[in-house]
């Protein structure tokens, strides 16, 4: 099954169509060519609209998900007066190629035109960053019309960083390009509440294109939403965990929407009673906003705590019309920093100028490392690339078998890296040649390694730590998450080492310290957040934080031969913030006595490093945080900072 999904994969990256909007691919030939592909020309007319609408698929190769789902299509199948057939995301389990090309196979066996969006299972664990999806299907959202409605789809993240969602910045402006004043409705992975960052302003332009209604998922159960008064609904998930297989059945009749649930028992099929109806109607913006574009009602941590402590200020912000997914590369008085749409940009750090920008035509969530003249950086493509940092111009590129999403260190002339191929990589920063490769890594690696003459430590989804012998590459050792599953992988993690020992966060909500030269597990702090962890810059104390609203420090040589879990009476210091709830698992700074939280809502906070004192919070966008470079110059801090919504900021105080 495996290896049929792999080639049928590879038969459609060569038929995909490889711009956002796209034609559907030849598979779906069969299918009646009246429907227009996603973003031809709209229709115009009247009459009932009869649709299939499937959501959280969660197809995983070899798992019960995807008898499920054929069931499903099966029965849809077996309808004769259906117009087309939504997908509503979480269409794989991770994200995964063999997953991704399986789920495309079995939904091309529809006898009906259907289209979709990804949810944050195909998004946050892909090992290919997210292209595959956009190879696959050939597009990351859609716009059709149907007798007289115009239906609309989009993406959601968080694209491969642990956060709540959020709507892309590049749908974002597709959205806000789309003409108003039509009857429309809108499909997405997630409810369009606090769940999504930045739904205030998806809300917005949905009001002001006319969508009347929209249809989601994620919660795997059938629930009736409102949206600031845009009514919708969320439909049941495909699987059978609690029931039987099903899907929804939606029909539009006039201005009236009515959604059934259809339920498969092997070769009977059940379709109830509708369990919601709704009359549609045009909904106008009543939502107050306040100066920052915020309503009235938003939940965490507004831009007027910036207001509270002005010895913060801003050198310059600015906004790409991308998300960012990763952090800086710095050299004198110019950044380096990738989009996840693929571009390489150098700015002047006197007034974020643009220098010089690049595309790279994939998504890149690498952080970019410096030395010398050289900059070097994965992408998504498959290649490791090296831009001499003053014009951009690729000086060598390195392929590798897959995306490459981890990002480099560079020490003594080496460049460290990993890949989604298996495959650690030692490369000579100079021609860009292989010193050494470990091809036995499990699973895909994402994070930064942590490199020293002892050892190259770094974490896979397959909840292995790996230490590496940075001559030779060889394995030295592997430590494993106890708790079963791949999510709970020390994959995001950075890790950091001092006094012998390797520190790291996982997502069972623990720190673990571990003997840098055995890997074995001296013992654990309970309770912290997902992959986040810092060091001093002396490494005389590790810090890391809980998911509400807990900062905690222990000394890097604290003793406790106990093993197993560390009582926090232990710690150093442990103070609550007002981070509020926060799952970001961006890696925490300190310098020169201060350490920075950066949080899963744009904030930075800034405490003493020594007691946990709370010293001053910033806030410069809604979403996520990258990892931030923080440096001193005449006696001044400088924060060089970015978030997932594309803004990008310096900081001084």
């Amino acid at each position: 099954m495996r290896i049929i999904a792999l080639l049928s994969f590879l038969l459609i990256s060569l038929q995909s169509v490889s711009a956002s909007g796209g034609a559907l691919h030849s598979a779906q030939a069969s299918v009646s060519q009246a429907e227009p592909a996603p973003g031809s020309a709209l229709q115009v007319g009247g009459g009932r609209i009869r649709f299939a609408f499937l959501t959280d698929t969660h197809y995983a190769v070899g798992a019960q998900s995807v008898a499920d789902l054929r069931a499903c299509v099966n029965d849809v199948n077996s309808i004769d007066t259906l117009d087309f057939v939504l997908i509503g995301g979480d269409l794989t389990e991770s994200g995964a190629d063999d997953e991704l090309a399986g789920v495309k196979t079995l939904l091309d066996s529809l006898k009906y035109k259907y289209y979709v969006v990804a949810g944050n299972h195909d998004a946050t664990w892909s090992e290919s960053g997210c292209n595959t999806f956009l190879k696959v299907f050939g597009y990351e959202h859609f716009e059709f019309a149907c007798k007289g409605w115009r239906f609309i789809g989009c993406n959601c993240g968080p694209d491969m960083r642990m956060s709540p969602a959020l709507i892309p910045q590049d749908a974002m402006v597709w959205l806000k390009g789309l003409k108003a004043g039509r009857k429309t409705i809108f499909v997405n992975h997630y409810p369009q509440d606090t769940s999504v960052l930045n739904y205030f302003d998806v809300t917005r332009e949905l009001k002001r294109v006319g969508v009347q209604f929209e249809i989601g998922g994620h919660w795997h159960s059938n629930t009736a939403m409102n949206y600031d008064g845009l009514p919708g609904f969320l439909g049941r998930s495909s699987l059978s965990d609690d029931s039987r297989p099903g899907y929804s059945i939606v029909v539009i009749e006039g201005d009236k929407v009515t959604v059934s649930e259809r339920t498969v028992f092997g070769t009977t099929t059940v379709q109830g009673e509708p369990w919601y109806e709704q009359t549609l109607s045009p909904v106008k913006d009543t939502v107050t906003y306040d100066a920052d574009g915020l309503p009235s009602g938003y939940p965490w941590m507004r831009y007027d705590v910036n207001e509270s402590y002005p010895q913060v200020s801003e050198v310059w912000r600015f906004s790409e019309p991308a998300n960012i997914a990763s952090g800086f590369a710095r050299a004198g008085e110019k950044a380096y920093y990738a989009t996840s749409s693929g571009v390489v940009n150098a700015i002047s750090l006197k007034n974020g100028r643009k220098l010089w920008s690049k595309p790279f035509g994939a998504k890149i969530f690498s952080t970019p490392a410096v030395s010398g003249k050289y900059l070097v950086f994965g992408c998504t493509d498959g290649f490791v690339y090296a831009l001499n940092r003053s014009s951009g111009r690729v000086i060598w590129k390195y392929r590798c078998a897959k995306s490459v999403l981890g990002s480099p260190v560079i020490t003594n002339g080496t460049v460290f890296i990993g890949a989604s191929d298996g495959a650690f990589r030692a490369l000579r920063l100079k021609d860009g040649e292989a010193v050494w490769t470990n091809n036995s890594i499990e699973s895909f690696v994402e994070c930064r390694p942590y490199v020293d003459d002892e050892q190259v430590v770094f974490g896979t989804w397959s909840r292995k730590l790996y230490s590496l012998d940075p001559a030779t590459g060889r394995l030295q050792w592997t430590w494993t998450c106890e708790r079963p599953g791949s999510k709970f992988s020390p994959a995001q993690c950075w890790p950091v080492k001092s006094d012998g020992r390797i520190f790291i966060a996982v997502p069972d909500r623990k720190l673990y310290v571990l003997d840098a030269a055995t890997g074995k597990e001296l013992f654990h702090l309970n309770g912290v957040a997902r992959e986040s962890v810092g060091i001093t810059e002396d490494g005389s104390s590790v810090f890391t934080k809980s998911m509400y609203s807990h900062l905690i420090a222990i000394s890097s040589n604290v003793s406790f031969d106990a093993g197993g879990a560390m009582p926090l009476s232990k710690a150093q210091w442990n103070v609550r913030t007002p981070a509020g709830y926060d799952i970001s698992p961006t890696c925490l700074s300190e310098k020169n006595g201060v350490l920075f939280l950066p949080t899963d809502k744009g904030n930075i906070l800034a405490f003493n490093a020594s007691d946990g004192t709370f010293l001053w919070g910033h806030k410069f966008s809604i979403a996520l945080v990258n990892p931030l470079d923080v440096w001193e110059k005449k006696g001044k801090m400088f924060i060089l900072a970015s978030a997932m919504d594309g803004n990008v900021v310096l900081l001084n105080y």
